[in-house]
């Protein structure tokens, strides 16, 4: 007999019943707070067509490497479901998570996932072997109503602002079709240029010399020269802007930074854009690339984040059959003290800059992050990312950081997904663990009640609005 899904009125909630009381007071006056999602990685193409998703696979599996990251750990090839092999059968997929959905307890997916079931399609029993077809079919034939469409989902989810991320090689086609089709929604972009900064930058449509080339081709400029390279950068940034865009985004493998002369960094750049150049050297340009943002940022008040730390692509094997972004991407140590201090050196002290830093080295959050984050004007620190977006990935943030840089010197959550449904279900984590956090400082006398509550709703709606200058 199917076992019954239940989501507990005070899941995640502390334990102790009067800071319990508190945080569940605190939580329901954010609960209904609009979705600001300033940072992540939906297809904006969802929202220009409205066209309904397939199925349950296609919409909840395919895209979601931390459900088929976990089924690979497992044995499972990904080939079995669906990920680089469009024969595969999607009913027969969803079977294979729904007789491996126990491998996800005690995970953010589990609890993600069983919002997204009990919550949108209004599923009561558990995923398991015996309800796979249960769930497929619900899901399904859920998808083919006009409640379900995109932009219905994104009304109902209560979203006020969501921000895809885009290379300067996109033509946003599709936030020009949403723009230009009258619907209220706000699709606004980001300006991701690793393809572009990262010499050692290699997908299936070729590397980075390649991408000068389409780089050239679209803004009319010549980036196999320093100037005509950072000019159209400027170009292109300028055009981000006008489709909705308030930040950048840079995924770069260290937080390194640099501050060349212009001599020494057109001579760099002759180097990377001609292919002939060390490991040593495309760190150095990337580094460099930083500060080059930076400094463009100031001019033209875009936000930049930098997510560094991640070795992506680890498995090599996968990485040749399957591509990028395929759940291989591993945290790797990372220093920001010495890394940042070029550019801290040049725009550390300017307001006019905003930096906003994320790690996957929590190490760094008490010894590194917080102080910087705690004493320079242009630095905030995002919130816990990527494999720490979880109920004790974000207590150990708060934990690590509060002391020394405080609340005002983060800002906020940001879902940073690509699993569309799931977006409402990370914030409804994020909104009830930082309500807990919040109640135990109360209950302690380190904070006052009306404190707690200006807080709550500043880190669930406030601060991510003032950060990204939304």
């Amino acid at each position: 007999m199917p076992r019954p899904l239940i989501l507990h009125p005070d899941r995640l909630l502390p334990a102790d019943p009067a800071t319990r009381a508190l945080a569940r007071a605190l939580y329901a006056e954010v609960a209904g707070l609009p979705i600001i999602s300033p940072h992540g990685h939906t297809d904006p193409s969802w929202f220009a067509g409205n066209a309904p998703f397939g199925n349950a696979t296609e919409l909840l599996l395919v895209p979601d490497h931390y459900l088929f990251r976990m089924l690979y750990s497992q044995g499972v090839p990904l080939e079995r479901l669906g990920i680089g092999n469009s024969d595969a059968d999607p009913r027969a997929a969803w079977r294979i998570l729904s007789e491996n959905y126990h491998l996800f307890r005690g995970t953010p997916s589990r609890m993600w996932c069983d919002w997204v079931f009990a919550e949108a399609f209004g599923i009561d029993v558990l995923l398991a072997a015996d309800t796979a077809d249960l769930y497929f079919d619900t899901i399904t034939a859920a998808l083919a109503t006009e409640s379900f469409r995109p932009r219905a989902l994104f009304e109902r989810f209560n979203i006020e602002v969501i921000a895809t991320t885009e290379s300067p090689l996109d033509t946003l086609e599709h936030h020009v079709a949403i723009r230009a089709s009258g619907w209220a929604g706000r699709v606004i972009t980001a300006y991701r240029p690793d393809p572009v900064v990262d010499p050692e930058y290699i997908d299936g449509n070729g590397g980075f010399r390649e991408n000068l080339a389409l780089f050239s081709s679209l803004t009319g400029e010549d980036c196999f020269t320093w100037p005509g390279y950072l000019a159209a950068h400027h170009q292109r940034r300028a055009f981000f802007a006008s489709m909705g865009a308030t930040s950048t985004d840079h995924g770069h493998p260290t937080a390194l930074t640099a501050n060349l002369s212009p001599a020494e960094a057109e001579a760099l750049f002759r180097k990377v854009s001609a292919g002939q150049f060390t490991a040593q050297e495309a760190e150095l340009f990337r580094a460099q690339m930083l500060t080059e943002m930076a400094g463009m940022s100031i001019e033209d008040g875009l936000v930049m984040q930098l997510h560094p730390g991640s070795f992506r692509n680890h498995n090599a094997a996968l990485f040749a059959h399957f591509g990028r972004d395929k759940g291989a991407d591993i945290p790797s140590r990372t220093d920001y003290v010495q890394a940042l201090k070029p550019l801290l050196d040049r725009f550390g002290n300017d307001p006019r800059l905003s930096l906003i830093l994320f790690t996957l080295d929590e190490s760094a959050y008490a010894r590194e992050l917080a102080p910087l984050a705690g004493h320079y004007p242009c630095l905030k620190l995002g919130p816990a990312w990527w494999f720490h977006d979880s109920p004790e990935g974000m207590l150990r943030f708060r934990r690590m950081t509060t002391e020394t840089a405080g609340f005002y010197n983060t800002v906020g959550f940001n879902d940073d997904t690509r699993a569309f449904l799931s977006i409402p279900a990370r914030h409804d984590v994020a909104r009830r663990i930082d309500c807990g956090f919040l109640a135990e400082l109360v209950m302690e006398h380190r904070m006052e009640d009306w404190e707690a509550a200006e807080l709550s709703q500043g880190l669930a709606y406030d601060f991510a609005k003032q950060a990204y200058r939304l």
